[in-house]
């Protein structure tokens, strides 16, 4: 600020008499000239007026507000602060792809700001809010993964973190989901080995959602109609001692035994009679 003040200083002579000059030169529009020699408002007085707007959930327009801000005082802390802003009313305006655009510049021109942490947090929300049921495309899922663990590691005691954990769960289980979905697909279709795949990589990498339990199962379904008794079992073995009281640990006894599974037997009594053929 001092450098463009002493600028400013410097050529403000220059600037008044070219104004005179002007004035002396034209006979136009008088409030034309008063609008040339009027001087432009503080930056404090914009940025105001652009909260204010966003505070009034003028989302739009408080992006325009903020970004003039920073046009007019492109060297100040309030340019900064705009930046930050312009992308939260970006994303309250659902405009995820203006947002995302804003924070990846505010990281890039100030990576060690006080505000980096929530610009990554802000970015994996735009992602985030975007994820869309598992009968779609998960590439938006896969981005907010991405986003989230970005802010895990890089801000792990904040808590943006914390927050990023929570929502990283949902995140695991509509990937699972997904490919759940694929492998129902191929079982459906009688292309068995296609679908075990996608059951195991469930289990192997999504071990802790909710998916789990009908990936076992599946993978026992699978393996029967291949024939492969001893590995459909040992699944079901897998199933019954983790998940004993699911309905997916009976579905997989009545496919076995070719009955429903007795009450008594939902506290691992089926696996401790199959542990000995393992």
């Amino acid at each position: 600020m001092t450098f463009l003040r002493s600028l400013l200083q410097r050529f403000f002579p220059i600037g008044v008499l070219a104004a005179c000059l002007l004035l002396a030169a034209c006979s136009g529009d008088k409030a034309e000239d008063e609008d040339l020699t009027k001087p432009s408002e503080s930056v404090e007085v914009l940025y105001n007026r652009a909260r204010d707007t966003l505070a009034e959930n003028s989302y739009k327009k408080a992006v325009t507000a903020f970004e003039e801000v920073e046009q007019q005082h492109p060297y100040s802390e309030w340019a900064v602060r705009s930046q930050i802003m312009s992308a939260y009313s970006s994303y309250k305006a659902r405009d995820y792809d203006s947002a995302i655009g804003t924070l990846e510049r505010f990281v890039k021109m100030h990576p060690n700001h006080e505000s980096a942490p929530y610009a990554f947090y802000l970015t994996a929300l735009c992602y985030y809010e975007q994820i869309s049921d598992v009968g779609r495309d998960q590439k938006m899922t896969q981005l907010a993964q991405q986003a989230l663990n970005d802010v895990i590691q890089r801000f792990p005691d904040t808590d943006f973190a914390r927050d990023a954990k929570i929502k990283q769960d949902l995140v695991t289980d509509h990937l699972a989901g997904k490919e759940m979905e694929v492998g129902r697909y191929y079982l459906k279709r009688n292309e068995y080995l296609a679908a075990i795949n996608r059951f195991k990589f469930v289990i192997d990498t999504y071990q802790t959602t909710s998916h789990t339990p009908e990936a076992l199962h599946r993978l026992v379904e699978s393996y029967l109609r291949l024939g492969v008794k001893e590995e459909a079992t040992r699944y079901a073995s897998v199933l019954g001692y983790n998940y004993p009281k699911s309905q997916w640990y009976r579905d997989s006894y009545a496919l076995l035994e070719g009955k429903t599974l007795p009450e008594s037997e939902t506290k691992k009594g089926f696996l401790d009679k199959l542990i000995p053929k393992l």
